[in-house]
């Protein structure tokens, strides 16, 4: 049987992804727009723990981090600069020196997976803290102002290349954000393709018998936890021009929760099942949200609950592994009836 590479499968869901953001972006009234780019916004998010957790065997509870760094780096530069370039630059490379810092510390002094959690927990608590004790008019870098707990308005959002004039639309961002979400699944997707990623997914599997294999353990892990610390910052960088502000709730517990609730019931192993629970969840969220009737965090717990006792795969693997039972049978009788 024929199997087609890794680029051409990645090219298939690519360009129909890419032809249906370029559509919807001119289809949709405003608010569905803005509600959904803000959906989109936390796909790539999931996307960065999805990769990190889901093939590299990393639980970091503080993706949060990286997300919020990467939206206090966009909203600095941007109002310093004056200009969106450099600023969605810095945005992504900051949080990825970051991720680099303590992911070498983690890695390379040993430290297991159960402390793994608990350091990045903290880091997002420490910076959680840290910004909300920044409300006074000393906290500012440059002309931009912290804002502690009140956060940071009137954040410039973004405009065309080195053209500070040309800001862009709700449309426009709509289909950059979109854009960034299809370019990230499909690096991701080819990295895991690649002998790194092949390598990265037996360390998850097997880690001490990777090392005595000869690959370099620590290294892979640190190279697996920057990629999504630069996903997680691209997120943040997003975040921010789609409500032109910021607060120190993107460091928060209740949101490194949900990401960890998007790829557990989207399932492990997968980029395309926490990016289809992320945006099911969060347009449950905000439908839930305007009724006032129930509470959202006691939702989320019950449904966390439920796909933890129930479905422990996660969805999309779930549904996988059903196709190929109900498919199973149909090509055996098809093979018998070639035998006779």
């Amino acid at each position: 049987m024929k199997t087609w590479p890794e680029w051409v499968k990645t090219l298939l869901v690519v360009i129909p992804a890419a032809g249906v953001t370029l559509w919807l972006s001119g289809a949709l009234e405003l608010y569905t727009l803005l509600s959904l780019t803000v959906f989109l916004v936390m796909a790539i998010l999931s996307l960065s723990l999805a990769f990190i957790w889901g093939y590299g065997g990393i639980l970091c509870f503080g993706q949060a981090a990286f997300f919020g760094i990467g939206a206090y780096t966009y909203a600095i530069c941007a109002i310093n600069f004056g200009d969106s370039t450099w600023a969605v630059v810095a945005a992504i490379v900051v949080p990825t020196l970051f991720s680099l810092l303590l992911g070498y510390v983690i890695f390379y002094g040993g430290v297991s997976d159960v402390y793994l959690g608990a350091i990045t927990l903290a880091v997002s608590l420490v910076l959680f803290n840290w910004m909300n004790s920044t409300s006074g008019s000393e906290y500012r870098l440059g002309e931009a102002l912290l804002g502690g707990f009140n956060g940071m308005p009137s954040v410039p959002t973004l405009n065309g290349l080195f053209s500070p004039d040309d800001i862009l639309s709700p449309e426009a961002i709509f289909t950059v954000t979109g854009f960034c979400l299809i370019l990230c699944y499909a690096l991701l997707k080819l990295t895991l393709a690649s002998r790194f990623g092949k390598t990265v997914v037996a360390i998850r599997e097997n880690e001490q018998r990777a090392g005595l294999l000869g690959y370099n353990v620590p290294a892979h892990k640190l190279g697996t936890f920057a990629i999504g610390g630069a996903i997680a910052g691209a997120a943040g960088c997003l975040y921010v021009n789609w409500g032109a502000f910021v607060s120190p709730g993107v460091f928060s517990i209740s949101q490194s929760a949900q990401i960890i609730i998007w790829v557990i019931v989207g399932g492990r192993g997968t980029l395309i099942g926490p990016v289809i629970s992320c945006v099911a969840l969060q347009w449950l969220v905000t439908r839930l949200g305007a009724q006032q009737s129930v509470d959202t965090n006691l939702v989320l717990g019950v449904i966390l609950t439920a796909f933890v006792l129930l479905i422990p795969g996660g969805l999309l693997p779930t549904l996988q592994r059903l196709i190929r039972r109900k498919a199973r049978p149909q090509a055996d009788a098809e093979m018998s009836e070639v035998k006779l």
